[in-house]
C-alpha cells in the first residue's frame, strides 16, 4: 500500500503489488470501511479488492506513506485480531499521522472479513484531498440538516 500512494513502482511491480494485496483477501470476503465520508462502499470479491487498490494512486507530493506503531490485538475469537496503527508520512506540506484500527476476521491464512476504521479526514488532509472532499460532501450531501424544531 505504501508504495501505491507514494508512487515509487514502474509498471510491473505495481501490477504485481496489487496482486499481492489483493491475495491477501479470500476469493469471496466482506470488507467495510464504517467511517468512509462518501459512505460504506463494501467490497465482496478479491477482485472487487483488487479494483479498490488499483484505484489508489500515487498522491501528488507524498514522498514518504509508511504504516507505524503497529499493535496486534488478539481476541476471544481466534479468526478476529484488531490491529492498531497509524499511517504517517510526509508531503509537500509536512509530516503528517492517520490513525487506524481494522478489525480482521482472517480465516485458513486469508482475510474474510474486515472493518477498516480510518480518519478519513486526515487522510484528506495529509494526501491534500481535503478540499476536493469537502466540495463532494457538499454538493452530495447538501449543507448540514437544520437544527431540529422545539414542540411548540
Amino acid at each position: 500500500m505504501s508504495r501505491l500512494v507514494s508512487g515509487d513502482l514502474t509498471p510491473d511491480e505495481r501490477e504485481r503489488q496489487l496482486d499481492a494485496l489483493a491475495g491477501l483477501y479470500g476469493e469471496q470476503t466482506d470488507v467495510r470501511h464504517p467511517f468512509a465520508p462518501l459512505g460504506d462502499q463494501p467490497l465482496h470479491t478479491r477482485a472487487e479488492l483488487r479494483q479498490h487498490f488499483a484505484g489508489i494512486g500515487p498522491a501528488p507530493g507524498v514522498s514518504r506513506f509508511t504504516p507505524m506503531g503497529i499493535v496486534v490485538h488478539q481476541t476471544a475469537d481466534p479468526e478476529v485480531v484488531v490491529a492498531e496503527f497509524t499511517y504517517a508520512g510526509t508531503a509537500d506540506h509536512g509530516e503528517f499521522a492517520v490513525p487506524c484500527v481494522f478489525v480482521v476476521r482472517v480465516r485458513d491464512g486469508q482475510i474474510v472479513e474486515s472493518r477498516d476504521h480510518i480518519d478519513h479526514i486526515s487522510l484528506a488532509r495529509a494526501l491534500g484531498f481535503l478540499e476536493p472532499l469537502a466540495r463532494t460532501l457538499a454538493n452530495t450531501t447538501g449543507r448540514a440538516p437544520a437544527a431540529p424544531t422545539q414542540p411548540g
